[in-house]
């Protein structure tokens, strides 16, 4: 038979592992302000992690900036690239001429097609 019975044990309620022999890494914490609402937000990160300069504050969505000390750390966004447009990616593959040109083909052939759909109507 089974050395101990799980009679009685609510499943998920709690865990059979212990914490005996578990090595936890490091932590720190770094506090965040809110430009929009000024709220401050704590988080904890790994010790030796890459923290992050910028975060979305949990109230209003907005970014909070990383506080060390008293003062606040000021994040740079010249590298920040502007999201591409289809209009953008189209104009990499296509120049304007060569857009009038397909136009006017597709204008030409839908002009096509409403004659012979009015034909079509005409004669039933």
């Amino acid at each position: 038979m089974a050395d101990r019975s799980l009679r009685g044990i609510r499943l998920g309620a709690s865990s059979l592992q212990s914490e005996e022999g578990v090595v936890f890494h490091e932590r720190a914490n770094h506090t965040y302000v809110c430009t929009q609402c000024g709220r401050e937000t704590t988080l904890t990160f790994a010790a030796d992690a890459e923290v992050p300069e910028a975060w979305e504050c949990r109230t209003c969505g907005a970014e909070a900036v990383r506080r060390v000390g008293d003062t606040v750390i000021e994040v740079d966004h010249s590298a920040d690239k502007a999201p591409r447009t289809h209009w953008d990616m189209l104009m990499e593959r296509r120049t304007v001429p060569e857009l009038e040109e397909l136009l006017e083909e597709r204008l030409a052939l839908l002009r096509a097609r409403r004659g012979a759909d009015d034909e079509v109507r005409l004669s039933a």
